[in-house]
């Protein structure tokens, strides 16, 4: 049976989103005998007018959530959260709020490579910001993240230096947009079933079961 093809619309320096992902690890595992799953990242940013050296994260998230306690308030909830599916979110070590779409490039490049590629870049942005504190605006950060996950590093380091694929990046999240993506994670399933938001690993599981009974019943239909 052919997999399922899940476009992920997340963003690097989305909290939600590094729940999602491994919430539909878990899901994903949930099914494995049953499924076959292939991911895709899409991009999304969160803040696109963030400058490219970034912005002082704390009083930023500060401004936007309404004061220090409410920033508190949400870290601790997603901390608790984190904590179920393996993450250790550190948000007292994240200094420096990324311009995220060098970022975005480094995922699509390593697409081209392949999806086990694109998936450890992926995975190393996230754990990189939420549990690192690194700054993923930055291109020695990326460049360490690149050849880890077994990317070119000079190759990437030129990519880097142009302005290669910026407007690909920038055009794919208009289009997200105007598909009716305004907020991430945002799971498109065989490019034609969405769910929003960082569901829960059963809700994600009972989706790809649905969709795959849908998939087996068009087909004996048409046989």
């Amino acid at each position: 049976m052919e997999p399922i093809t899940i476009d992920v619309v997340s963003d690097v320096v989305c909290p939600w989103c590094y729940l999602g992902k491994a919430r539909l690890e878990l899901a994903i595992a949930e099914v494995q005998d049953e499924i076959g799953v292939d991911i895709n990242w899409r991009p999304y940013r969160l803040n696109p007018d963030y400058p490219k050296e970034g912005v002082d994260q704390k009083k930023k998230l500060a401004e936007k959530l309404g004061g220090e306690e409410r920033v508190a308030q949400a870290h601790k909830m997603l901390t608790d959260l984190g904590r179920e599916v393996g993450i250790a979110f550190d948000f007292e070590a994240i200094k420096i709020g990324p311009n995220t779409l060098d970022a975005h490039r480094l995922i699509h490049w390593a697409m081209i490579e392949g999806r086990e590629k694109q998936d450890k870049v992926v995975a190393a942005l996230f754990k990189a910001n939420f549990e690192e504190g690194r700054n993923v605006g930055d291109h020695a950060v990326l460049l360490d993240i690149a050849e880890k996950a077994g990317l070119d590093r000079s190759v990437i380091a030129s990519l880097l230096a142009s302005d290669a694929d910026s407007n690909l990046i920038v055009a794919e999240i208009t289009a997200a947009q105007e598909m009716g993506v305004n907020g991430v994670p945002f799971f498109i399933f065989d490019q034609q079933y969405a769910v929003s938001g960082a569901q829960t690993p059963d809700v994600l599981a009972n989706a790809l079961r649905d969709i795959a009974k849908a998939k087996a019943e068009a087909r004996s239909g048409l046989n």
